[in-house]
C-alpha cells in the first residue's frame, strides 16, 4: 500500500484537515472483521474478532457521534525468533459513526470476541408526547350564551 505525504497540502489549505486525516487513515477498514446486529428497537451490538488481544490492549472511546475501537499490541519478547508470521495480529483503529442519542451500554471481551452493546436513549423532552385539547364549555341560559369562567375572563358589567 502506498503512503502519501499530505504535509505540503496542509500549508496551502485551510479547513481540510479532516479530509486529509480521512485519506491518511483510510487503510484497511475491513480488519478486524466485525458484525453489527440489531437486537431490538433501540438495542444494537457490534461484535469484533480481536483474537490475540487482551483487555488492556483494546480501548473503546466514544467521542460525540463516533465510537473508536483501538487495539495496540504490546511488544513481543525478543527471546524467540518467528520463522513464519501467519497470524494477522497488528495494531488497529476502527471508527463507527453512531446515530444521535446512541450510547455504549456495555462492552466485554470473551474468547477473542469483543462485544459492544449500544442503546439509543432518547431524552424525554425529545420524545413525542400527546397534548390534551381543551374546549370552551358554553351554557345557554334563557336567550343569552355564557362562557364558563375557566376559559375566558369575566367582563365587568357596564
Amino acid at each position: 500500500m502506498r503512503n502519501f505525504d499530505y504535509s505540503p497540502l496542509y500549508r496551502t489549505t485551510v479547513g481540510f484537515d479532516r479530509l486529509f486525516d480521512m485519506l491518511d487513515n483510510s487503510g484497511r477498514s475491513d480488519w478486524p472483521p466485525y458484525n453489527i446486529e440489531r437486537n431490538g428497537e433501540n438495542d444494537y451490538r457490534i461484535t469484533m474478532a480481536v483474537a490475540g488481544f487482551s483487555q488492556d490492549e483494546v480501548e473503546l472511546t466514544q467521542h460525540g457521534p463516533e465510537l473508536i475501537v483501538t487495539g495496540q499490541k504490546k511488544p513481543e519478547s525478543e527471546d524467540c525468533q518467528i520463522l513464519h508470521r501467519g497470524l494477522a495480529i497488528g495494531n488497529f483503529r476502527q471508527v463507527f459513526k453512531l446515530a444521535d442519542h446512541v450510547k455504549v451500554a456495555n462492552a466485554s471481551l470473551e474468547n477473542g470476541l469483543l462485544a459492544v452493546d449500544l442503546v439509543r436513549e432518547i431524552p424525554e423532552e425529545l420524545k413525542p408526547r400527546r397534548i390534551a385539547i381543551e374546549s370552551a364549555q358554553r351554557t345557554v341560559v334563557g336567550d343569552k350564551k355564557q362562557i364558563s369562567q375557566d376559559t375566558e375572563p369575566r367582563r365587568k358589567a357596564a
